[in-house]
C-alpha cells in the first residue's frame, strides 16, 4: 500500500500539488530528504520486515489471549514445576501386560484415545486452533510419576523418555504422531519392540506431548499413562486366555503349564480342551481332581476350576440323554450343565424342586452320559422325551466311586 501511494504521488508531478489542486503536498525533493534518497521500491522493501514483525507479534498476542495467562496458577518459585491450564490425557486404560511386536490397544480392545483438556473447566477442548494440534507418542520410564505427582516440568518429562538399548531397533514404532480432531486423538498401529525387563522398574509408560510450541505464555502439559509390563512376543504364544474358550487347549487354564506334569496327565486321559475339562468336572469332579494329582493343593485346584468356569459357552448346543434302566432323561449343554431333568414323568427345571435322592439320580445320569457320549442326542433331532411315569429302580445312593457334588447342580441354561 505504501509503495502504491508513493507511486501515485509521483504521477501527480513534481509541483507538490494534487490533481485537484485543493491541497498542498510535499514536493519530490522534500520527500527524498525524508526517505534518505531512496526510491519508493527501496523504501517499501526497507519497511516490509518491520511490518511483518509487528503483525506477527499482534497475531501471537491475540492467540495467547485464548487462554488468559492471569488465570493460571502461579509458577513454583523454585522452578520444579510449571503451572498449566491445558493438559493432554490418556482416557483409555492400557492392559497390564503388552507383548513386543503386538499392536498396542486399550484394555477393552479399542484403539487408545488421548484428549486435550482445559484444566480450569476440566472439559475437553473441542474447538479453536488448540483442538487440532499435532502430538507425539513416546515411551517413558515406569518410575516416572511413582511419587503420584500430577505436575511436572517439560524438562522433567523429557528426561524420563526411555530410548532404545544400544544396537536395538527404535523402542516404539508405528504412527508416532497424530493430529487431534475436536481435541481427540486415536492412536493406532503402535508397537513396542523391546521388553521392559532391563529397566529398573521393569515397566514402561506411554507419554504424549505437543509437537509444536504454542507460545511462550502457554504450556500444554504432557500425558502420562499408567505403567505396564512388556514381555517378549514368544510369551504370547503360551499366555493364558481370559476368559478361555471351549476349544482352547487345556494348558490355557491358570496353573496348568504347557507340557507340564498336570498337562501330560490330562491329555493321556483324553482331556485336551477346556470343554473336555468342564465336561468331566460336571460329570465327576472327584475323578478330575484325582487326575490332576493327589497332592495338588486346594488353592491350585480352586484356581484352575475358577478360571475354567469363566468360559463362555456360546455354541448354543443342547443334548439329551435317556437312561432306560431308570426311565429318566436329562437335557444339558456342551459342558454338561443340566438345563432340565425328567424323572417319574415329571419335568424339573430347578434343583430346588428335587429331592435328595432325585439329585443323586441326576448326578449319576451325568456320569453315565459322560461315559456314553455315543448316546447323546442333539436337541434339534429329538422330537420329545416322555419316559414312563413309574420309576421302580430309582437308586438312593450314588454310583460306587462317585461322590456327587450336589451343589454343582444348576438347571439354568447357559
Amino acid at each position: 500500500m505504501l509503495k502504491r501511494q508513493l507511486q501515485e504521488e509521483d504521477k501527480e508531478g513534481g509541483s507538490g500539488f494534487s490533481a485537484q489542486g485543493s491541497r498542498r503536498r510535499p514536493n519530490i525533493n522534500c520527500r527524498r530528504n525524508v526517505t534518505g534518497g531512496l526510491s519508493p521500491d527501496e523504501f517499501a522493501s526497507l519497511l516490509e520486515p518491520l511490518f511483518r514483525k509487528v503483525v506477527s507479534e499482534e497475531v501471537e498476542r491475540a492467540f495467547s489471549q485464548l487462554y488468559d495467562p492471569s488465570l493460571r496458577a502461579p509458577s513454583n518459585p523454585v522452578g520444579t514445576s510449571e503451572a498449566s491450564s491445558l493438559r493432554l490425557q490418556f482416557v483409555s486404560k492400557l492392559p497390564a501386560t503388552i507383548f513386543t511386536s503386538s499392536q498396542i490397544g486399550a484394555e477393552d480392545g479399542t484403539p487408545l484415545r488421548i484428549e486435550l483438556f482445559d484444566g480450569r473447566t476440566n472439559e475437553r477442548v473441542t474447538s479453536g486452533p488448540l483442538s487440532s494440534i499435532k502430538i507425539e507418542i513416546v515411551v517413558l520410564d515406569g518410575d516416572f510419576g511413582s511419587d503420584e505427582g500430577e505436575d511436572w516440568t517439560e524438562k522433567e518429562f523429557n528426561c524420563n523418555i526411555t530410548r532404545a538399548r544400544e544396537g536395538k531397533r527404535p523402542l516404539i514404532t508405528g504412527e508416532l504422531t497424530v493430529v487431534l480432531q475436536g481435541g481427540i486423538g486415536c492412536l493406532r498401529n503402535l508397537t513396542i519392540t523391546d521388553n521392559s525387563s532391563w529397566t529398573r522398574s521393569r515397566k514402561f509408560r506411554l507419554g504424549a506431548r505437543a509437537v509444536q510450541k504454542v507460545s511462550a505464555e502457554i504450556r500444554i502439559r504432557e500425558a502420562r499413562s499408567e505403567t505396564f509390563v512388556v514381555k517378549d512376543h514368544r510369551g504370547e504364544l503360551n499366555k493364558k486366555h481370559h476368559p478361555p474358550s471351549l476349544r482352547d487347549e487345556v494348558w490355557r487354564l491358570e496353573k496348568i503349564s504347557k507340557g507340564g506334569a498336570i498337562h501330560k496327565r490330562m491329555t493321556s486321559r483324553g482331556i485336551n480342551t477346556v470343554q473336555d475339562f468342564l465336561q468331566l468336572y460336571e460329570a465327576d469332579a472327584v475323578t478330575l481332581r484325582n487326575m490332576l494329582g493327589t497332592g495338588i493343593p486346594k488353592r491350585i485346584w480352586e484356581t484352575i476350576v475358577g478360571h475354567a468356569s469363566t468360559c463362555v459357552v456360546d455354541d448354543n448346543k443342547m443334548y439329551a440323554y435317556y437312561q432306560a434302566l431308570n426311565k429318566a432323561s436329562i437335557l444339558f449343554n456342551s459342558v454338561m450343565k443340566v438345563a432340565q431333568a425328567t424323572l417319574d414323568g415329571q419335568t424339573y427345571q430347578s434343583p430346588d424342586k428335587l429331592t435328595h435322592s432325585q439329585k443323586i439320580l441326576v448326578q449319576n445320569l451325568k456320569r453315565l452320559a459322560y461315559n456314553d457320549k455315543n448316546q447323546w442326542v442333539a436337541l434339534d433331532a429329538l422330537p420329545s422325551i416322555t419316559p414312563p411315569r413309574a420309576l421302580t429302580t430309582l437308586p438312593t445312593e450314588p454310583i460306587i466311586g462317585l461322590s456327587p457334588p450336589l451343589h454343582h447342580l444348576d438347571f439354568t441354561q447357559c
